[in-house]
């Protein structure tokens, strides 16, 4: 009897698969919840992104850009259709809960980025994805923070 696995991979079953890459790019925000977070996506924000805004958060979900102008947290959300929040270890990421329930009205896609993860102690760490885990239905604790932009570019960001 063949395995489902193998059922699925034969020729016969390839005929079904989408071939083409994902053809829409998607518009990200990405949203930096604490200072760890802001340097890595400042960072990132350096990179030429089409399909992406890079905003830093304050404790009551005050959005501000990268140059420091605010910006309204329901219009960052209504243009996005993921928003990817990054926050480092050591639980300072109360906007998170804010940005969460904006995201959850609008029923918009959230991914959490725990960075910093490989040097931080396991109690910062949970602290941490205590704040994110209600709010993201992903979350990445990343080794490396290139993570982040090379899920964005395969979305096409």
């Amino acid at each position: 009897m063949q395995t489902e696995s193998a059922r699925m991979t034969s020729a016969a079953e390839a005929r079904f698969r989408v071939q083409a890459p994902n053809s829409l790019p998607r518009a990200i925000a990405v949203i930096a919840l604490d200072a760890a977070a802001a340097d890595v996506v400042a960072k990132l924000a350096a990179d030429q992104w089409r399909h992406a805004t890079f905003y830093t958060a304050g404790p009551a979900g005050a959005l501000h850009d990268l140059t420091g102008a605010p910006r309204r947290l329901d219009d960052a959300i209504a243009a996005a259709d993921l928003v990817v929040l990054v926050a480092g270890p050591g639980g300072l990421a109360p906007a998170a809960a804010a940005v969460g329930r904006a995201c959850s009205d609008c029923r918009v896609t959230t991914t959490a980025f725990l960075v910093g993860a490989s040097t931080a102690p396991p109690p910062e760490l949970s602290k941490t994805l205590a704040q994110l885990r209600p709010w993201s239905l992903m979350v990445v604790i990343s080794e490396h923070d290139e993570y982040i932009g090379d899920m964005m570019a395969a979305l096409r960001a």
